[in-house]
């Protein structure tokens, strides 16, 4: 999705220049749809002239919008081509989203809190996007309606690999999460399923909100 001339696209590419050159961002796709997302429709108001810079921002419920690197470095890390069937779990209010949805097939994503993703369901419609599905429900159970998925990108840290979404994964599947066994602290994993189970990779230390559900945390500490 391209947008019109919205006066921001100085700071977006300068935002896109840092992904590139600072944080060593390669793939192309990802970052030309991040050139021209308007992540600033994805953040409060108040936050608007914020919405570029290198850090997670408060959106409404306790969560946040994450940093730009880490949503470019998730999105990088699903090795998207044009043609999967993405599952994310956390879509908060929907800029993940909408990358995905700009880099695959078809999204079906799901956030906990029913005002988040009725009104992330709404801005993204409203910026014209038509392959995606929406719900607000216990991401941890994954979405077994729709399964199996070519990606699953989990915006939220759990204190392990919930069960149900490897289970939802095709095989060569990849599903990227954050992992800790404390709620201020993980590491972002990318889980690749075969034919025995799954292969399991370390890319360092990050910071999410945590992953509230049946197979995550129970609540909020």
């Amino acid at each position: 999705m391209k947008n019109k001339s919205d006066g921001f696209e100085m700071v977006r590419a300068a935002m896109v220049d840092r992904l590139r050159q600072h944080y060593h961002i390669a793939d192309e796709r990802v970052l030309e749809v991040m050139d021209h997302l308007p992540r600033h429709a994805f953040v409060p108001a108040a936050l608007v002239p914020q919405a570029y810079k290198d850090n997670a921002l408060p959106i409404a419920g306790g969560q946040t919008i994450s940093q730009p690197f880490i949503v470019a470095r998730m999105t990088e890390l699903l090795e998207l081509k044009g043609d999967e069937k993405v599952l994310e779990i956390g879509a908060g209010t929907g800029y993940q989203t909408a990358v995905l949805a700009s880099l695959c097939r078809k999204v079906f994503a799901i956030e906990r809190l029913p005002n988040l993703a009725d009104e992330a369901d709404k801005r993204l419609k409203t910026l014209g996007f038509r392959n995606l599905t929406l719900k607000a429900a216990d991401g941890t159970t994954g979405w077994d309606a729709y399964h199996p998925f070519d990606a699953i990108l989990v915006a939220a840290g759990g204190p392990s690999i919930p069960d149900p979404l490897v289970k939802q994964l095709k095989i060569g599947g990849k599903l990227v999460i954050p992992i800790g066994s404390e709620q201020r602290s993980q590491m972002l994993v990318r889980v690749t399923r075969n034919a025995d189970g799954y292969k399991q990779e370390n890319f360092g230390p990050c910071f999410f909100v945590p992953l509230i559900g049946e197979h995550g945390w129970k609540q909020q500490q």
